[in-house]
């Protein structure tokens, strides 16, 4: 008999798409949200709750709206293409009165603990605590879905640096700033020089009396708005480029996005140059931090070496007055909900294709939106759910604990190097190529050989434009009728916020507009059937 009741972890991007995926499949889904509203973090709170993690009142999303959507509900068109935290939250409420997600969750409801069920070589049941108030209550589950994400615990390191015991201004993590409004006219540092980071430094810079941004090794910086004014990743993440990737040696692609990088400010000019290569860490995304530091509001300093009771000393031997630390240091991945010596999980927290522990007796516990893609989580989190519910169902089988295995080491040596340099690497996954592989094994992946002889127009839009969900959604189980025209109209949609201004193109441009259309349409035809040709066969 196949899964019936689904207990689904957290109500954020990727635990309302589990829900949906479950429903879709006819299971039993209840999800169980400890906050009082969906959307995990993106749900803005001016004071943190039950020591919440949370974000700050500013944070836009560093996905473009087409690239992040759900691959059967597109976000409307007059939506920013990237989004504000509340633009997020009104998209997630659509979302989720549409496909009537609502009634499906438990709200203030927190996940004490998940224990096999004493016949779960059998059966592939779970026993799951959960408390509300102060009531807790027992239920049985088929099926597991954990959706609470890597953002579930602060990484705080205060051990690691010298003298932070004996400094008198105050330090906090950044997932406690909300706004700059406190930091006017006082000297900062900003540890870390992630997303958060960045973002945090060159906002309190606008009131800050001076702000200093510490990294340890630097970061190569992409802003959202790439050539033309298009987003970056609707520009970047295509099936054309990524074929051209996979035929260039890696050193030729590290050079020419160092150089199209260094175009818009030179790295080693503005203190940030790395000695890694772009491909080789992770990236930040700011689309200001080059004017702040340009205009002197943020200066780039090296690691901290130790903290005085008013100043921070760097590695360089500087030492700057300080009243504020602010830790953009990250988060640490945690389960709280599952015991250490549960055996689901070892202390690399393994999973085939970063969803399915391979330990288990029986495949009834799955991990989504864990792993950590160059792109969008919303898509990447819902076709895992989409996989893991036909598991679950018994449409599809896992392979042998064996093959699984063997399937995580050889990713595991395949991020070696990275693994090395880069904390949490080992879920760093490439975006077209993971959704690929996902889908590849539900049987939705797009074939562009078919298509290009059947749907000339449609195979050109998924080769050569943005890797949309809505591929995922052409044929096989799940299947959208609306997903072709959501892929023609997706250069639409991008467009559509950004003209509120409607201006006349000349004669003349429209003219050579129709012959670079023309040429690219003839050349559509010969590039695809070679590349396509080339790809199939390997």
């Amino acid at each position: 008999m196949g899964v019936k009741k689904v207990a689904v972890i957290g109500a954020g991007v990727s635990g309302l798409g589990a829900i949906k995926c479950c429903l879709d499949e006819g299971l039993e889904p209840t999800c169980f949200e400890k906050r009082s509203d969906i959307g995990g973090l993106w749900k803005y709170e001016e004071i943190s709750k039950s020591g919440n993690l949370g974000i700050y009142k500013s944070l836009t999303c560093n996905t473009s709206k087409e690239m992040t959507a759900f691959s059967d509900y597109p976000i409307p068109d007059h939506y920013p293409n990237y989004m504000h935290n509340s633009k997020m939250m009104e998209y997630l409420r659509m979302y989720a009165r549409h496909f009537g997600l609502l009634k499906h969750i438990q709200f203030q409801t927190k996940v004490c603990s998940i224990k096999k069920r004493p016949d779960f070589s059998s059966s592939g049941q779970w026993d799951v605590v959960v408390e509300t108030g102060e009531t807790q209550k027992t239920y049985i589950f088929d099926g597991i879905m954990v959706c609470s994400g890597h953002y579930t615990e602060k990484h705080f390191p205060l051990q690691d640096f010298e003298g932070i015991s004996k400094f008198q201004g105050s330090c906090l993590h950044s997932w406690e700033y909300k706004h700059p409004n406190s930091f006017s006219g006082k000297r900062v540092v900003v540890i870390g020089i992630g997303n958060s980071g960045a973002d945090v430094a060159g906002e309190i810079s606008r009131v800050a009396d001076q702000v200093f941004l510490s990294t340890r090794r630097g970061a190569w910086v992409w802003s959202r708005v790439w050539d033309h004014g298009n987003p970056m990743d609707a520009s970047l993440f295509t099936r054309y480029n990524r074929a051209v990737q996979k035929f260039c040696p890696r050193y030729l692609i590290n050079r020419q996005m160092e150089k199209k990088l260094n175009a818009r400010f030179n790295h080693a000019n503005f203190g940030l140059l790395p000695q890694h290569r772009i491909l080789d860490h992770r990236t930040v995304f700011s689309d200001d931090l080059p004017s702040h530091i340009i205009t002197g509001k943020v200066k780039i300093k090296t690691n901290v070496k130790t903290f005085t009771s008013t100043s921070a000393v760097f590695e360089d031997g500087t030492e700057e007055n300080i009243d504020v630390v602010i830790f953009a240091t990250g988060y640490k991945l945690a389960f709280p909900f599952l015991s250490d010596d549960s055996g689901i999980l070892d202390s690399q927290y393994s999973m085939f294709k970063y969803v399915f522990p391979p330990e288990l007796e029986k495949p009834t516990l799955a991990f989504i939106g864990i792993v950590q893609p160059a792109g969008a989580i919303i898509p990447t989190s819902e076709l895992q759910s989409r996989w893991v519910v036909r598991v679950f169902t018994g449409l599809q089988k896992l392979p042998p604990k064996k093959a699984m295995m063997a399937d995580i080491y050889r990713k595991h040596q395949a991020d070696k190097d990275a693994i090395k340099n880069l904390k949490d690497s080992s879920r760093r996954v490439q975006f077209i190529d993971y959704m690929d592989e996902i889908a590849s094994e539900i049987g939705v992946k797009p074939n562009l050989l078919s298509l290009l002889l059947w749907d000339t127009k449609l195979a050109k839009e998924i080769f050569y434009g943005p890797c949309t969900s809505y591929q995922y959604r052409l044929q096989g189980p799940g299947k959208w009728a609306g997903a072709r025209a959501a892929i023609l109209t997706q250069r639409e949609r991008i467009l559509k916020p950004l003209r509120t201004r409607v201006v006349k193109h000349s004669r003349a441009s429209l003219s050579h507009l129709f012959w670079v259309k023309s040429v690219c349409v003839v050349s559509f035809f010969f590039i695809s059937v070679l590349v396509i040709m080339h790809l199939t066969s390997v």
